[in-house]
This record gives C-alpha cells, sequence and structure tokens, in this order.
C-alpha cells in the first residue's frame, strides 16, 4: 500500500446501534396508555417495552405500522389479562430518521440478551393463528399461557340494537382487545345461518365474555360450543375437546 494511503470503512451499524443504546438509556419510559401513545407520530423507528421496570420485548416498525400503530397493538394486547395490568407495562420508543436496512431489532435483542427481551419469541402481540392451528399446543413460557384471557371482566360494549346472536357476536368481536372468533357462512364474511338466526337472548348483568357466549350457545340449537383457548375464543358448531382449550358452555 502507497505511504500516505489509507482505507476506512465506516461500521454504520456498530454506530448506530451504540448511539440508540445511549439514547434508550437516558430515556424516562411512558406509560402504554392509550392517552399517551396518542401524541405519538406513526414514524419509524425501535421501541422497548418494559413490564414492571424491567425490558421484556425490543420491536421495530416496518412499511404496514409506524411507532404509533405498532404501540396501539401492544396496549391492546395486555389488557384484560389475568397477572397482568396495562398500567405495570411501559414503552420507551425512539424514532430513527436514518433508517436504513440495518436490522436494528436482531442488534439491540443480542444486545441485552434473550432472556432480557422474555417477550420476544413468545407469542405476544401475534396474529390470529386461524382454525387450522386451533388444536397446536403453545409452548412453555408462551405469553398467552403467562397472562392468559380474563374472560370474567366486564366488558365495556353496548349491545343495544342487536337482534340477533351472529349481531351480538360482531359487536362483542369489535370491542374486545383479543380474537372473538366465530363460525362463518362458508368462509365469507357473514355469520352461520344459525346464528344470523338465533334472537338475542337476555344477557347477563354485568356482562362478562364468558357470560355473554354462555348466553349465546343457549339461545342455540344444538350442536354448537364455546371454547377459551390460549389468547382467544371461538364460538363453532362442534363437539370437541382442545389441548389448552376449556369448554365454556355447550348447547
Amino acid at each position: 500500500m502507497t505511504r500516505g494511503y489509507y482505507e476506512f470503512e465506516f461500521q454504520l451499524p456498530e454506530a448506530l446501534l451504540s448511539q440508540i443504546v445511549d439514547r434508550f438509556t437516558a430515556a424516562e419510559p411512558g406509560s402504554l396508555v392509550p392517552e399517551t401513545l396518542a401524541e405519538i407520530p406513526d414514524a419509524q423507528g425501535v421501541y422497548q417495552l418494559l413490564y414492571r421496570g424491567e425490558l421484556v420485548y425490543i420491536g421495530k416498525t416496518d412499511a404496514e405500522a409506524g411507532l404509533r400503530a405498532r404501540l396501539e397493538r401492544h396496549c391492546r394486547n395486555v389488557q384484560h389479562r389475568l397477572g397482568i395490568e396495562p398500567g405495570e407495562v411501559q414503552f420507551k420508543a425512539l424514532r430513527v430518521f436514518v433508517f436504513t436496512a440495518v436490522d436494528l431489532e436482531t442488534q439491540l435483542i443480542a444486545h441485552y440478551g434473550r432472556e432480557a427481551a422474555g417477550w420476544n419469541g413468545s407469542g405476544f402481540g401475534a396474529n390470529d393463528p386461524g382454525r387450522e392451528r386451533d388444536t397446536t399446543r403453545a409452548k412453555e413460557g408462551h405469553f398467552d399461557l403467562a397472562f392468559p384471557l380474563d374472560l370474567d371482566r366486564p366488558l365495556d360494549v353496548d349491545l343495544a340494537g342487536c337482534e340477533t346472536v351472529a349481531a351480538a357476536l360482531f359487536r362483542v368481536k369489535a370491542s374486545v382487545p383479543y380474537v372473538c372468533r366465530f363460525e362463518l357462512a362458508g368462509g365469507r364474511r357473514q355469520a352461520h345461518p344459525e346464528l344470523a338466526a338465533a334472537p338475542l337472548p337476555p344477557c347477563p348483568v354485568p356482562l362478562t365474555m364468558r357470560g355473554f357466549l354462555s348466553a349465546m350457545v343457549a339461545a342455540l340449537p344444538a350442536g354448537w360450543q364455546a371454547t377459551s383457548l390460549p389468547g382467544r375464543v371461538i364460538l363453532y358448531r362442534e363437539e370437541k375437546d382442545y389441548p389448552q382449550g376449556d369448554v365454556i358452555a355447550r348447547s
């Protein structure tokens, strides 16, 4: 090499990671509640979740959802569960203006350690696995097993104007922060004919998910079953035992 001439390759990933870690360390957390999240821009970046002051999750945004959308989804995911209250979860979010193809999420998890980010890889925030996965057993340490749904918590939903079981199911499905899935008609976006034909019965007060589904099943013809599975409730025309399911009611 010619004297006086040198080559330098700037290590962007390492420099960016170091500065982000320092910023996270200095940042004050905010409560993972709708009022706070409404002020967060839906921009690209990375974030942390803390449970009772301890780091539990590291995430990043993608092309489909920015920081606010991601955090709002996580906010819903920790609601209506046993063993955890939304006020116990906090967040730190960093908007990254120079957001390159660098995989910051993987680098941050590696920096803090898998044990520190225990909710990563636990199924936390996952989409509905779908009907074909209802019989799959969730592994030990899965978020939905550690913090099961609280089906006895009063629901904030008004069923006024709902004349059928189907109408009430659609209304409740849209109001709860977890998956409420029921049988549709031939794969279409319409409820099964028996759900659509059954008049809405009297519902218990206060209305809970367990009480609601029990009342709906009692109003249906024989052969219907409501089941609680990890992270979701389902209502289908079946009589079936699931590996990790609890039958709520059968008609």
